[in-house]
């Protein structure tokens, strides 16, 4: 039965956690930065990477405190090696490394996407595959296929902004803070979500992509037009962003055969409107829905170690010369969508 060690480092959460072939999850801890960043509405990278160097070490010490355990009991060390803001990713890696080098266990270069792409399953022991993941984060808006560990085909992608970058840009124009996502949830509730006439970018185009970027100025627009409620525009644009999501979803569907699972995973996973409109989905089109308790949503460090568990029954190993990325697309075969910048 291996057990694993996972860091994550790839963004504002310092995180590591010991995780079992069992799905236990031993110990974890995560150190939030929310506080560092609230007064810029966002991630400040420098910040973020200075945070990861002071907390790591210790983070990865009290776990290993708390399941009574040495790295000599580990199998594998497994980190986050990309994609995300490259100094907090080199943090994570490069400790990685160093622990690996030391106690002579084998080194896992996680990809973060594939960290979120396997986590349901981290929670579900019966969900095979393949399945259709709709992936939904603050850097990231993607339907893949998941066939396999390493085995992923996109099927469609954002071509400017993603959902969870929409929902902090909204929070920072409704004065709400930092997280935005659930923050703008909260607020939702308390509006109509019907008030705001916004558009849906894309909604009923030919591919399965995704466009956030006309939203985010829509939103602005209402904003600074005075003729709404905060409460009122955050529903709208939380309903918005939904009717993109599920037409997205629904579309992917009919280019595929149909997997007998629709799973979500990712920071915007917690949302919970998001989880019931594609619950419904699912439902309508015969399949299971499967979504990750609300702790495996956010970054964490369960689920790199669990990517992992799940890599080294293949025999998958890194050298401890393998770089950090800050970009690392899940399935690199994929065409280009027609409009994408970068962060497709």
């Amino acid at each position: 039965m291996p057990l694993v060690l996972g860091i994550e480092s790839s963004c504002d959460e310092t995180a590591a956690a010991l995780v079992d072939g069992e799905r236990r999850i031993l110990a974890q801890r995560i150190a939030s930065q929310e506080a560092e960043h609230a007064p810029y509405g966002g991630v400040v990278p420098e910040i973020a990477a200075r945070a990861h160097a002071e907390r790591l070490a210790p983070l990865i010490a009290a776990v290993l405190e708390e399941a009574d355990l040495t790295l000599d009991d580990c199998d594998a060390i497994a980190a986050t090696a990309g994609p995300g803001l490259i100094g907090g990713v080199m943090v994570g890696l490069v400790s990685a490394k160093a622990l690996a080098m030391a106690s002579g266990k084998p080194l896992l270069a996680i990809n973060h996407l594939e960290g979120h792409a396997l986590s349901p399953r981290l929670a579900d022991p019966d969900l095979g595959y393949p399945y259709l993941l709709l992936l939904v984060s603050g850097g990231h808006c993607q339907l893949l296929l998941v066939e396999g560990v390493g085995e992923y085909r996109r099927l469609g992608t954002t071509i400017d902004d993603a959902l969870g970058e929409a929902f902090d840009k909204t929070a920072k124009l409704l004065g709400l803070g930092y997280p935005g996502g659930p923050a703008v949830e909260k607020l939702a509730r308390e509006g109509d979500a019907n008030a705001v006439p916004l558009p849906r970018p894309l909604v009923g185009s030919k591919e399965p992509h995704f466009s956030f970027a006309g939203l985010k100025s829509a939103v602005l627009r209402a904003k600074e037009s005075g003729d709404y409620a905060d409460a009122d525009i955050a529903a709208s644009f939380q309903q918005a962003a939904i009717d993109c999501l599920i037409d997205r979803t629904r579309h992917a569907l009919g280019k595929i055969d149909t997997p007998p699972a629709l799973v979500v995973a990712g920071g915007v996973a917690a949302n919970k409107a998001v989880r019931g409109a594609l619950e419904t989905l699912a439902e309508e089109n015969g399949m299971r829905f499967v979504a990750p308790p609300l702790p495996l949503c956010t970054d964490n460090a369960a689920m790199i170690a669990w990517a992992g568990i799940e890599r080294l029954p293949l025999g998958q190993s890194d050298p401890l010369d393998v770089a950090a990325r800050p970009r690392w697309p899940l399935d690199p075969e994929a065409e280009a969508a027609r409009g994408a910048g970068v962060k497709a």
